[in-house]
């Protein structure tokens, strides 16, 4: 890990808007000597991703400061799955990473290709099920994924939003955090991509099917890795049945059979509700949805209304 030149605390509140994160991509892109100049923003989310202009490569930058340690392993898995040959994004190699500037975490990957064309739910679950047949290194000192204390976090980070709604989504995740408690996990505990969903692959420009965003790689019961789809199709529509039909297919469970699916759908969908509700104070299309989602919740009316973040 390097550090930006310059940084001093003065530096460190860069306000995570597209404008805000310029600075930081234009010093981190200085920082291993690579040029910024005409690079293009894909997203503003948990992370700012660009392209740069010069060269076939992605910066990401984080919008949570106190990832460093996240990162770090995120770019030692990225290398191990290379070693192994497991189709996911490349790490740049020959620049020392992450950097850390004005306080943000920036890590630089290749480039998938040079427009987001995203892979089939189908190849998803052939990626799922290849990647949970592997047995990670102990070196990469993955963490226990507990969905519990990362939904804690998250609600206490929802400062931008009214103490009712605050109070309502407190309620809930102390309920399901019970319910959770007693499921009975029928898939293998292990290696996840933990936010694995159609969003997070994409076409290689060879053809290929890859993972991206090695962030969440943790151990944990593998439905977690399943159930993002399933909701997709089952609670949202995003997804066709037959495309469901196919994930199932070709991973080789339902797991919409399971008697914890209830259970598990809420508390995903509660993570994807404070997910929104973070942004609430920078982003009018968020505080939109934040507001959609928790009328959704308090009457029990369908989700179909809900929108693609």
């Amino acid at each position: 890990m390097i550090s930006g030149s310059g940084e001093d605390a003065r530096d460190r509140d860069v306000e995570f808007t597209a404008k805000g994160v310029e600075v930081v991509l234009r010093e981190a892109c200085e920082a291993v000597g690579l040029d910024s100049s005409g690079a293009e923003l894909l997203r503003l989310g948990s992370n700012a991703v660009h392209r740069l202009a010069s060269l076939p490569i992605i910066v990401r930058i984080a919008r949570d400061p106190a990832v460093l340690t996240e990162m770090e392993r995120a770019v030692d898995a990225a290398r191990w799955l290379e070693t192994v040959d497991f189709p996911a994004v490349r790490v740049l190699t020959g620049a020392a990473q992450p950097v850390v500037v004005r306080g943000r975490v920036v890590t630089f990957w290749e480039s998938v290709q040079e427009r987001e064309e995203f892979a089939t739910v189908g190849e998803l679950a052939g990626l799922l099920r290849r990647l949970h047949w592997l047995e990670e290194p102990e070196s990469l000192r993955l963490p226990c994924f507990d969905p519990l204390a990362k939904l804690s976090a998250a609600l206490t980070d929802l400062t931008a939003v009214s103490e009712d709604d605050k109070s309502f989504l407190e309620e809930r995740a102390a309920k399901l955090s019970k319910d959770y408690d007693r499921l009975d996990f029928v898939l293998p505990f292990g290696l996840i991509h933990g936010d694995a969903n159609i969003g997070n692959v994409l076409r290689h420009r060879d053809g290929h099917a890859v993972f991206i965003d090695l962030d969440g790689l943790a151990l944990a019961p593998r439905e977690w890795d399943l159930i993002l789809t399933a909701i997709y199709y089952e609670r949202y529509g995003w997804h066709s049945k037959a495309e469901y039909a196919e994930f199932v297919h070709r991973y080789g469970f339902d797991l919409m059979t399971w008697p914890g699916y209830e259970t598990l759908a809420d508390l995903r969908e509660l993570m994807m509700v404070a997910w929104i509700g973070r942004q609430v104070g920078t982003s009018k299309r968020s505080a939109a949805e934040f507001a959609r989602r928790m009328t959704s919740l308090r009457t029990g009316e369908g989700r179909r209304s809900w929108g693609a973040f």
